[in-house]
């Protein structure tokens, strides 16, 4: 079984992509014609203002939310709902809490058919490959709150996707927990190059790891800005020391800026308008 393969494909393409919710006297538009295409092996971040839409959009592209206008598609095939070619990564752990670190990453292989001798061969030298050789036998609430995410990206190799959807998945770690696990991402997608779509709120997150950054608008989002980020691979910290890391930043910061205070003001607003609507369907003044 060779991970690696799964870079050959995995290339993704949102064409004028929206998202609605909610219903007719309330409506909200989340996404509005958001283009872009990640193509395979590449590892993309998405970054944009609170509340902006960036776990809507990485729902759509996991097929767990249809649009209302555009379409997605991925490897020349729309997207109409979940698949095995997309894994997605949540902010939150989703390690089943009863079963040992080996038997949370052999259960999808062995769900799909592979022989129990060959899940276990392949999630051994996985859980190895991500520092956890010796807690095979551990349950998730004996391991870190980092240990859990190393599992959880041993578990998502083995499924060989095409695609790794991740949704803040360092959130709520310490500093160092964090700095780590983006070593440790890093490492992984270098070796094996599967295409990501990783989602962070943290700007010096997303140049450490990006090949490009996606830069969402306020809502209703589009991407405001695609930013190639030009560092060398294999990357370390030492490139946010660097020249180049810092004029990124300068002009990351200057969409995100102005985004965030579109957010503020528009968020403020819409807060308004929703009391007003609220209102007048309840028969109120």
């Amino acid at each position: 079984m060779k991970p690696e393969a799964s870079a050959r494909e995995g290339r993704i393409e949102c064409r004028g992509v929206g998202k609605t919710f909610g219903e007719e006297w309330a409506r909200t538009v989340v996404v509005q014609d958001a283009s872009f295409v990640v193509e395979e092996g590449q590892l993309n971040v998405v970054i944009g203002p609170s509340g902006c839409g960036k776990t809507t959009l990485i729902s759509l592209v996991a097929g767990y939310e249809q649009p209302t206008a555009g379409e997605i598609v991925i490897d020349g095939q729309r997207v109409t709902g979940p698949g095995p070619d997309r894994l997605v990564v949540f902010q939150e752990t989703a390690l089943f809490p009863w079963m040992t670190s080996l038997e949370n990453v052999i259960f999808g292989p062995i769900v799909r058919g592979m022989s129990a001798r060959e899940a276990r061969d392949e999630a051994r030298r996985l859980l190895e490959r991500v520092g956890l050789k010796g807690f095979e036998d551990k349950y998730p609430s004996q391991l870190s709150g980092g240990m859990q995410r190393r599992c959880e990206l041993a578990r998502a190799l083995i499924n060989q996707p095409k695609i790794m959807l991740m949704d803040e998945p360092f959130r709520g770690l310490d500093a160092m927990t964090r700095e780590l696990m983006q070593e440790y991402l890093l490492r992984l997608f270098e070796e094996t190059r599967t295409t990501i779509l990783f989602v962070t709120s943290e700007l010096e997150e997303a140049i450490f790891l990006g090949d490009r950054l996606l830069i969402l608008s306020a809502r209703p989002t589009s991407v405001k800005r695609v930013l190639p980020v030009d560092l060398p691979r294999p990357r370390d910290f030492r490139v946010l020391t660097t020249a180049r890391y810092a004029e990124l930043k300068q002009q990351a910061l200057e969409t995100l800026y102005e985004e965030a205070v579109k957010a503020f003001a528009e968020g403020s607003q819409a807060a308004y308008d929703l009391v007003e609507a609220f209102g007048r369907r309840s028969g109120g003044a």
